[in-house]
């Protein structure tokens, strides 16, 4: 059965860096099994109804500002797949989440920067799903829940965020981790190997500095999600985790 994956992006630059965790990523298709299809949850889609993008092939969203040029002429033309897509729609039908399909939106790159490291030649269709902060804990690992056996048919499960994700609290000179995101990240660490979902789904009142790490919750939503479509196997491998500019966590969780 095909893990789910949980995979932090960063900053749009990370596709521009080398350091031990894009050597992950850009290793990562050498060392698994190649998948038929990609599901993707993007912390940078969000929608207040669940969206299923579907596009035939899926431009590039520069949906930031202020980095390298060369980041403005990159590209990802992945192939959309509206069968997948479909079933999709039709799995969350039968859980009862609400959905509908878009095939007008592109990739953002909170989708796209982590896909150009793992997959470079935009070769396996994807399918881009949104996210919806508005949402209950125990509401978003349903919604990974309800995409589970897609695992068995060899589809890549990924959610794209970041479990510590304050710009605001960024230190750009720092040299190493600052502890309170540590500790929050350690915290995490524990719950999800113990699959403790009671206390995740409380993180916020539970989870040491949560409100420093997570002032919202968008870009924690996509570890709640492909968790969530690991719930039928419930095992949580923490494969790296690093840090940026004092606190932005950069972190790749696997859930088989």
């Amino acid at each position: 059965m095909m893990p789910s994956y949980f995979f932090a992006h960063g900053a749009p630059s990370i596709v521009l860096e080398n350091n031990a965790y894009t050597e992950l990523l850009r290793g990562f298709a050498r060392g698994h099994a190649r998948p038929k299809g990609i599901v993707l949850f993007s912390a940078h889609w969000e929608e207040s109804v669940q969206s299923v993008g579907v596009a035939d092939t899926f431009e590039t969203i520069y949906d930031f500002g202020g980095f390298q040029e060369e980041l403005y002429s990159m590209t990802y033309p992945a192939q959309g797949d509206r069968e997948l897509g479909d079933e999709v729609l039709r799995l969350f039908a039968e859980k009862g989440i609400k959905s509908v399909s878009n095939d007008k939106r592109g990739l953002d790159h909170g989708a796209w920067a982590v896909l150009k490291m793992l997959f470079p030649e935009a070769d396996i269709p994807v399918v881009a799903l949104s996210v919806n902060r508005h949402l209950t804990e125990a509401e978003q690992y349903g919604i990974g829940q309800a995409l589970s056996s897609l695992r068995e048919r060899d589809i890549l499960i990924i959610g794209s965020g970041g479990t510590v994700h304050n710009l605001r609290r960024l230190n750009w000179r720092a040299e190493g981790a600052e502890p309170w995101a540590e500790q929050f990240d350690n915290w995490l660490q524990e719950k999800l190997e113990a699959w403790d979902t009671e206390a995740l789904f409380r993180y916020m009142e539970l989870a040491p500095h949560a409100k420093d790490a997570v002032p919202t919750s968008e870009h924690f939503i996509p570890l709640l999600l492909a968790m969530g479509a690991g719930d039928a196997t419930r095992r949580a491998k923490l494969l790296h985790r690093s840090y940026q500019y004092g606190n932005l966590s950069l972190s790749c969780w696997q859930f088989n």
